[in-house]
């Protein structure tokens, strides 16, 4: 039996391991890399400790070991995964992917200086959100708007900017709670004013707002309800409809649309959600909405409306706190230039590319990934499925869709957790103890991936 002392002596050292070829030029940090040495070194020392092993690996063993453990230990908390899911806007994978104009300008925004307050022209101190506010006025009609950092948060500036001090009249149905158990009457009470519910969860009518409605009513507030679908006995009152109330009254309508549609969405069969130039032409004075769900670039809340509201808020303590970044920004500018032209964004921007492919585009795509996986041994199907809006947009809506069915030698929940856990993680769903990846969510680029991938299930 080799002698443990011997096999002590045998051990490399750390610098030694370190110029080793397989650890040289790698995209660690040298801290990272070192530390991985060092804890392959101190488990081959316990294994030499407990007997378990009789000759010292060779180093580029070692070195391989070593590698191995860094790209593990560095993996990062967030990092890009391919939504085979079959959600368009999924929540927690990062809802709407941007479009290659948005990709490209905030990573010309943050790898130089920028003009996020300057003006060129003037030579001075200029509008942070200037081109943003005049893309969506072109879009929308609107007369001023405010970008802040998510919905929640434009509401919040919003009645607390307008209604502070009053009441606000809301439906009982559209007492909604947004994702992570934010509640629409929390929010209310926030901003140093009265919730005033009016009508049922099912039904509410013009006279249950008219009624409610007094001296020191500031605003009435329709909020969208676009996580969730009443059906049945119900009845709810429309933004014409509110919009003529607070006329009579001269009180501000608030409409809270929640996923913000700037295009048409009903010609990918999206009938429940409101359009923001259709709220806006409606009556609404006020209309906020998501930047990262149906419109397709980063989070951020939109706020749209009167101009002599939207001063108010700009005036408002909190838009300091609530304002956007730079990226934000890019991000979003350049999105908005897209809509300028709808047939462009209905094929530039992911979520709008995403929401109007075909069945038959989809089971054309479905049907090349199959055949090109069958060629490497591995089994798989093709299957017919639905795909969804997602990001609490359009409940209860299925899209038509298509997806693969890989089959691995293991169970349904094992093939599932192998994919899961490649370097880019391929993120399917089980449905009737089948694994199914949906070509809706999956961009054509990942498709060799994806092949090589699931091939690898054989083995």
């Amino acid at each position: 039996m080799t002698d443990k002392k011997e096999l002590y002596k045998q051990i490399p050292q750390v610098d030694k391991l370190l110029h080793n070829e397989i650890l040289k030029n790698r995209e660690f940090y040298r801290h990272e890399i070192i530390d991985a040495v060092k804890i392959v070194l101190d488990e081959l020392r316990n294994d030499i400790k407990d007997g378990k092993i009789v000759n010292i690996p060779a180093d580029d063993e070692l070195a391989l070991n070593a590698l191995d453990l860094a790209f593990k230990r560095v993996d990062k908390d967030i990092r890009r995964v391919i939504n085979a899911t079959g959600v368009i806007l999924h929540s927690n994978l990062g809802r709407a992917c941007l479009s290659k104009a948005a990709s490209e300008a905030i990573a010309e925004t943050i790898s130089s200086y920028c003009t996020l307050e300057y003006d060129i022209n003037e030579g001075k101190r200029g509008d942070r959100t200037g081109g943003v506010e005049k893309y969506l006025k072109n879009i929308t009609d609107c007369e001023a708007s405010l970008i802040v950092n998510n919905n929640a948060a434009a509401v919040l500036l919003v009645l607390s900017a307008i209604t502070a001090g009053g009441n606000v009249i809301v439906s009982r149905g559209e007492l909604v709670e947004i994702g992570g158990g934010f509640r629409v009457p929390d929010i209310i009470m926030q901003c140093g004013c009265e919730l005033r519910e009016v009508g049922t969860t099912n039904k509410t009518r013009i006279d249950d707002y008219s009624s409610a409605t007094d001296k020191n009513t500031k605003a009435l507030l329709k909020v969208h309800s676009s996580n969730f679908k009443v059906v049945g006995f119900t009845e709810s009152v429309s933004v014409s409809e509110l919009a003529g109330l607070s006329k009579t009254h001269n009180i501000p309508l608030i409409e809270d649309i929640g996923s913000g549609a700037l295009s048409d969405v009903r010609r990918y069969s999206l009938y429940e959600e409101p359009i923001v130039k259709e709220s806006l032409q409606n009556g609404a004075d006020i209309v906020t909405f998501s930047g990262d769900k149906l419109l397709g670039s980063l989070q951020c809340g939109i706020i749209l409306g009167k101009k002599e509201y939207i001063d108010l808020m700009k005036k408002h303590p909190l838009y300091r706190a609530f304002r956007i970044d730079k990226v934000t920004i890019a991000a979003l500018e350049a999105t908005l230039r897209v809509y300028g032209d709808l047939q462009t964004a209905q094929r530039d921007i992911p979520v709008l590319r995403m929401l109007s492919f075909t069945e038959d585009e989809l089971r054309s795509k479905a049907e090349k990934l199959c055949e090109e996986i069958r060629k490497h041994g591995v089994s798989v199907d093709v299957i017919k499925t639905k795909s969804v809006a997602g990001g609490g947009s359009v409940p209860g809506l299925e899209l038509p869709s298509y997806a693969i069915s890989p089959i691995g030698s293991g169970s349904t929940d094992e093939t599932e957790k192998y994919l899961r856990k490649q370097k880019v993680p391929i993120i399917g769903r089980i449905e009737n103890d089948r694994l199914l990846l949906d070509l809706r969510t999956i961009f054509d680029e990942d498709h060799e991936y994806i092949i090589n991938t699931v091939a690898s299930l054989i083995s």
